[in-house]
């Protein structure tokens, strides 16, 4: 996938960036950009960014003998080249990208989803209610992306500057009406929504995640609440009013804004009417209108998902009747509390949960439809937030009635490294069961399992490669859990006592 624009219009930087300074030259007119000095082509703007591990500026003299005719940095350089000087030049890069592709949100409805968890069913909800209504609906989320022609999967949640510019540009070529873009703190944080006109935003929950990114709470919020600066001055927000932090948020738009809640006060509301492992009903109440949803995907975070698409699909004008079917034609998200279903007499659920708030829900949710355990496999990624493994210890021990601790995503701590830091949460160590082997650590936990139980194999989700000593191996949940049950699960009975639904009361009368 390249890193560098594809030359579709001129753009005037004097006017892109009015409060640029520019060197040794009156104007900068750029046809094409790169921020890779190695990638950069003849007559290039090269664009110098300050990464995590690298300064974009120490690669001018590479970008210019490859032909990079004006430089963008944030500093002067000693250069015969033009330089335009920018305070920051990643969201300039951003703006200059989506100003290339013939800035593409401004003939389109571009729908911003961000938040903690959820993001990903969120996008896939909105599109989906959109689509039911009629609407050509692209999107691009952490499984890939639709850009109304053909659908791909990839490994990032939200794209560079330059990868996000050409797929909007792509989405509106084929006719997209609206696009869902899913917005991940990272992405926020270094600006690449820079440039695009959001007409909607919506915030699934502002919890903790990504410290080792952010270094702290305040700053990952911050990252969070930068996507409200993209909204154009007509566009709208929706919020969970359930969740303190997106609360906190209500005060702060200046657009008008909707509220959902399940369990508080909001404009967009749900009551949960039944729920067991195959589905969940929940009635949605918008107005003097309510309705019955019935989903395949169960637990409170899918129907607050469903809210915030709901509420998404309602200000656009779609009828609540059409929202619901929406809603419904959502049967499963790979790894998002996807349900493994063999044949066998006790329930299989693959879900993300990688941090300890989604562990949590994904625990309550199950707990709440299981008649004998609750046996959860998981993981914490060698690679991210040190900070969050013994959390995960903690919420596995007190959630599940047995924990099986593994891999997740190795890095360059060893995995035993790793899982002693998830053992540091246990109040009582001993309990635990620790098996870094992935693969066998579920087949261990789906053997163990009996009639009625559940087992909830945590921590990757989707993805289906595993890095190992910087080696990619195939390594899939789902294909794991299906090839041991078909092969060495018991058969279900008849009637095995764990398909009754479980009724729940109404949170209001």
């Amino acid at each position: 996938m390249t890193l560098s624009t594809q030359p579709t219009s001129a753009v005037s930087l004097r006017r892109l960036l009015p409060d640029a300074k520019i060197l040794g030259a009156e104007d900068i007119v750029v046809r094409s950009c790169a921020a890779n000095s190695k990638l950069c082509l003849p007559d290039d703007l090269f664009v110098a960014m300050v990464g995590a591990h690298q300064d974009g500026h120490d690669f001018v003299d590479e970008a210019i003998a490859n032909g990079a005719s004006a430089i963008l940095s944030e500093r002067a350089l000693p250069t015969t080249r033009p330089v335009c000087i920018v305070e920051n030049s990643q969201s300039a890069y951003a703006k200059i990208c989506q100003a290339l592709a013939g800035d593409p949100s401004k003939r389109m409805r571009v729908i911003g989803v961000t938040g903690t968890n959820g993001k990903t069913t969120v996008c896939r909800l909105i599109q989906s209610i959109m689509e039911t209504a009629g609407a050509t609906v692209g999107m691009s989320s952490s499984l890939g992306y639709d850009n109304g022609y053909d659908r791909q999967p990839w490994d990032c949640d939200t794209p560079n500057a330059a990868v996000l510019a050409d797929l909007l540009s792509r989405m509106e070529y084929n006719g997209c009406t609206h696009a869902v873009v899913e917005a991940s703190s990272e992405a926020l944080s270094r600006d690449r929504l820079d440039g695009i006109e959001l007409d909607a935003v919506a915030i699934t929950n502002l919890r903790q995640d990504h410290l080792d990114y952010h270094g702290s709470v305040s700053n990952y919020h911050r990252a969070k609440k930068k996507i409200l600066g993209r909204l154009r001055e007509t566009g709208f927000a929706v919020v969970n009013a359930d969740d303190p932090g997106c609360a906190k948020l209500l005060s702060h738009i200046e657009t008008p804004a909707l509220s959902v809640a399940l369990h508080g006060a909001g404009e967009i509301t749900a009551s949960v009417v039944e729920r067991h492992k195959s589905e969940q009903t929940f009635l949605l109440s918008a107005g003097d209108e309510t309705v019955p949803v019935c989903t395949r995907m169960i637990g409170d975070h899918h129907v607050y998902n469903c809210l915030v698409a709901a509420a998404v699909g309602l200000v656009y004008g779609v009828d609540l009747k059409t929202v619901v079917r929406g809603l419904e034609r959502v049967d499963s998200i790979p790894g998002r509390m996807q349900r493994i279903e063999c044949g066998q007499p006790f329930g299989v659920f693959v879900d993300q949960a990688h941090t300890p708030d989604a562990l949590a829900m994904a625990l309550k949710s199950l707990r709440r439809v299981t008649h004998g355990r609750v046996i959860c496999v998981f993981g914490a990624d060698a690679a991210g937030d040190c900070s969050k493994r013994p959390l995960l210890g903690r919420v596995a021990e007190r959630g599940a009635d047995l924990s099986l601790i593994t891999t997740a995503e190795p890095g360059v701590q060893s995995p035993l490294e790793v899982i002693h830091d998830v053992l540091d949460g246990y109040e009582r160590p001993a309990r635990a069961h620790v098996m870094p082997d992935r693969a066998a650590a579920i087949e261990w936990a789906l053997s163990e399992a009996q009639t009625g139980d559940t087992v909830l194999i945590a921590g990757r989700g989707a993805p289906n490669l595993q890095t190992l000593r910087e080696e990619e191996l195939p390594l899939d949940d789902v294909q794991i859990a299906q090839a041991w049950l078909y092969q060495d699960a018991p058969i279900a009975e008849e009637d095995p006592i764990d398909d009754g639904p479980v009724l729940l009361k109404f949170p209001r009368g």
